[in-house]
C-alpha cells in the first residue's frame, strides 16, 4: 500500500504521488461490491442459460452436461440439476451479500472444477473469477451486504 497522506513530490513524481493518494481512498466496500456483482452475474447468466420459465432446466442442459462438460463420478443430469441451481442460488446470495463468504467459497469450488474437468485452457478467466471470490473470502462482503446489516442488527445497534 502506498503511503497515505504522503506530501507530493515535485514535478512527474509528483503527479504518481497525488494519483496513489487517491487511489488509497477508493473505499474498500465498493470494490468488494463491484467483485460481487461482477463475478455473481457471470454465474447467475450462465444459469439462466440453461433453463427455461420458472427454472426448469431445458433439455439441450442435459445434452451438454452429459457430452462437453461429462464431469467424472456424477451422473450427467444430477450434476446439470446441482450446476444449474448452484450458479443461480449462490450467485445471488454472493450479489446480495448474504452468506457472502459461503457463496464465494461455492462458486469457487464450481470454478475449480469447470477448470480442472471442462474448461482447462480458460485458466485466465477462471484466475480472474477466483481473484473475486477469493477477495470475498478474505474480507467478507463489506458494509454493503445483507450480511452487514444482519451483523449490525444482531449487535444491536
Amino acid at each position: 500500500m502506498y503511503e497515505t497522506g504522503r506530501i507530493p513530490r515535485e514535478g512527474p513524481l509528483g503527479w504518481w504521488d497525488r494519483g496513489m493518494n487517491l487511489a488509497d481512498r477508493i473505499p474498500m466496500d465498493l470494490i468488494l461490491l463491484a467483485a460481487r456483482i461482477g463475478v455473481g452475474m457471470t454465474f447467475f447468466l450462465s444459469g439462466l442459460t440453461k433453463t427455461t420459465t420458472g427454472l426448469e432446466l431445458a433439455d439441450q442442459t442435459f445434452v451438454l452436461f452429459e457430452y462437453e462438460y461429462a464431469l467424472p463420478l456424477i451422473p450427467h443430469d444430477i450434476a446439470a440439476y446441482l450446476a444449474t441451481y448452484a450458479e443461480h442460488i449462490l450467485a445471488v446470495m454472493l450479489i446480495v451479500g448474504f452468506g457472502g463468504r459461503i457463496a464465494a467459497l461455492g462458486l469457487l469450488c464450481m470454478t475449480a472444477v469447470i477448470q480442472i474437468f471442462v474448461y482447462p485452457g480458460n485458466w485466465h478467466e477462471h484466475l480472474l473469477w477466483a481473484s473475486a471470490f477469493l477477495l470475498v473470502i478474505a474480507r467478507g462482503p463489506g458494509r454493503i451486504s445483507v450480511d452487514w446489516l444482519i451483523a449490525r442488527v444482531a449487535d444491536g445497534r
